[in-house]
């Protein structure tokens, strides 16, 4: 089995992180079939690859090691107030404390500039120093944003193993991929004719 297919179906996003880019964070650390495990965020350069890619930082904001650290805490943090709601469990305090004190990191208003050639727009000043603040208080307020919509009550854990990827349910669909779905079905498959043969 190659690694580009399973690498392809991974970097697509899971049902939902269209319209919460916490859900494509959370799901940047992935767990893969033969203990293979991908981590976008993983070193300084891949982490300010994913927060570029995501419109949260230049290419060139410098991310450090300390900055990808406080960005995996955050997921950490994150996957564990999901797995708490997925699971209607009560969130770890140290959690909402994480989330709550990522929220009040940056200020969310934007200052009014003027373009000469396109004339007056509002944006959010992002100094070098405080991208990271910034990036962290976006992606906590979607967080956020998705716990407390409606959204939620769809909100589940990929059903196929080893796949620890978070999506919104459509349906009856419990998978993050086309990918997960058919290894799902797979294994059902198979403890199926195990079941027959043993009886």
């Amino acid at each position: 089995m190659s690694e580009i297919p399973a690498l392809e179906s991974v970097r697509l996003p899971a049902p939902g992180a269209e319209d919460y880019l916490a859900l494509d964070f959370v799901n940047s650390a992935i767990a893969l079939p033969g203990g293979q495990f991908i981590d976008f965020l993983g070193t300084p350069e891949s982490a300010n690859r994913w927060l570029t890619d995501h419109g949260l930082a230049p290419a060139d904001a410098g991310v450090r090691e300390m900055c990808a650290t406080q960005l995996r805490s955050l997921r950490e943090h994150l996957r564990s107030l999901f797995a708490a709601r997925v699971a209607g469990l009560p969130a770890l305090p140290v959690a909402l404390s994480a989330v709550n004190d990522a929220l009040s990191m940056a200020p969310t208003a934007g200052l009014l500039y003027w373009d000469e050639k396109n004339g007056p727009y509002r944006a959010v000043p992002c100094p070098t120093d405080e991208i990271l603040a910034r990036a962290l208080a976006t992606l906590a307020a979607n967080a956020a944003d998705l716990l407390t919509s409606p959204d939620a009550d769809r909100l589940t854990a990929c059903g196929s193993t080893p796949c620890n990827r978070y999506l919104l349910r459509h349906g009856r669909r419990h998978w993050c991929s086309i990918r997960c779905g058919d290894r799902a079905r797979a294994a059902r498959a198979y403890a199926r004719r195990t079941q027959a043969k043993a009886d």
